[in-house]
């Protein structure tokens, strides 16, 4: 029987709109540039001794610090965004609740005995449990450091709406959450969510997959409009050219998240570089941006720190702010956003 938590391909009516994309080509979605997974000259044998290896400073080696914010009081008059480490987030703006990919578990894995740990195994700062109920969930793509089973079992009862990329509902409904309650984005798809509230799909540049076959679902960015901010919220991505169309067609974003973390030279076209990503903030004309993609898993052989140390340099260069806040911490959208350098003190 397999593992539940690996989901289920697109079948049926799914996959007869799946091939009716323009971005699904000879039997899987593609990227709008040519995107190689590694690098040319990269050796998987190099590879595969670098993660086996110990490396440097890959992990903390003290559990980080965080807030503890009851996250069913948050004012509804105050727009605020909760970060949860790694690409979990929690926005509440105009009236709703709306969270990012949901990553609870103790590890990015299919399977919870074996995979990267959280950096808070010990006492997770934070449980679906400590949720209100959702308006929407928004999911990048199914990779399991944005798509996670248990989150999204315990998630169901309590959200009104997700909005995940083309074929990702096949994983949602096999899990038991209502068709009804999926909406399956194209690229440039847009939809009202809400009164006031609009959600676009925007390309990114990487790939999909929960086992051994890729790129059968769609992986995503996607442009937020409310009635009174707009945000990026940016998946896993390379960079090219998209976010400056994002940007020309959409922007300026009162906050840009974008991944920053998980990078490597044998892997340069589908993560940037933090430097490529205080540049896609750039490109957005996003007024701040929020590094997202790093503080609670290991999945790449870079320092644990060395993502937000670098970027904040770059942005620094490019005059770009940049909001760095703890685990928990509000930040709240109308007043000057968190950006202390917490880790510096962080071994």
């Amino acid at each position: 029987m397999q593992q539940k938590s690996f989901g289920k391909l697109p079948s049926g009516k799914r996959l007869e709109r799946i091939r009716q994309s323009p971005n699904y080509r000879d039997g899987s979605f593609q990227n709008i540039h040519e995107t190689e997974m590694m690098a040319e000259d990269a050796s998987y044998i190099k590879m595969t001794a670098d993660f086996l290896g110990k490396g440097v400073d890959r992990e903390p080696t003290t559990q980080l610090p965080s807030i503890k914010t009851d996250l069913k009081s948050l004012p509804d008059s105050v727009p605020s965004l909760i970060w949860f480490g790694h690409s979990s987030y929690l926005l509440k703006v105009d009236g709703k609740n709306i969270l990012v990919d949901p990553v609870f578990s103790e590890r990015a894995s299919p399977f919870q005995f074996m995979g990267s740990k959280n950096y808070s195994l010990i006492s997770p700062p934070y449980s679906i449990a400590d949720f209100p109920d959702i308006d929407m969930v928004i999911i990048s793509h199914d990779h399991y450091d944005h798509l996670d089973y248990n989150s999204i079992l315990q998630l169901k009862s309590k959200t009104k709406l997700f909005c995940v990329g083309l074929g990702v509902g096949s994983h949602l409904e096999y899990w038991g959450v209502d068709p009804k309650q999926i909406i399956e984005f194209d690229w440039w798809q847009i939809e009202k969510v809400f009164t006031g509230f609009e959600l676009v799909s925007t390309p990114a540049r990487h790939f999909s997959g929960r086992g051994f076959t890729r790129n059968n679902t769609l992986w995503s960015s996607y442009v937020l409009s409310t009635p009174s901010k707009k945000f990026f919220i940016g998946g896993d991505s390379g960079y090219d050219t998209s976010f400056k169309t994002i940007g020309e067609k959409y922007g300026p974003f009162d906050l840009t998240m974008l991944e920053c973390g998980q990078y490597n030279t044998m892997w340069p076209s589908i993560h940037m570089m933090p430097e490529e990503t205080a540049q896609a903030g750039m490109d957005l004309i996003g007024l701040a941006l929020l590094p997202v993609h790093w503080g609670k898993f290991t999945l790449a052989l870079h320092p644990w720190k060395e993502p937000v140390e670098r970027v904040t340099k770059a942005a620094e260069i490019l005059k770009l702010s940049v909001t760095t806040p703890l685990i928990g911490e509000v930040v709240e959208l109308n007043n000057p956003f968190p950006n202390t350098k917490w880790w510096e003190s962080i071994k």
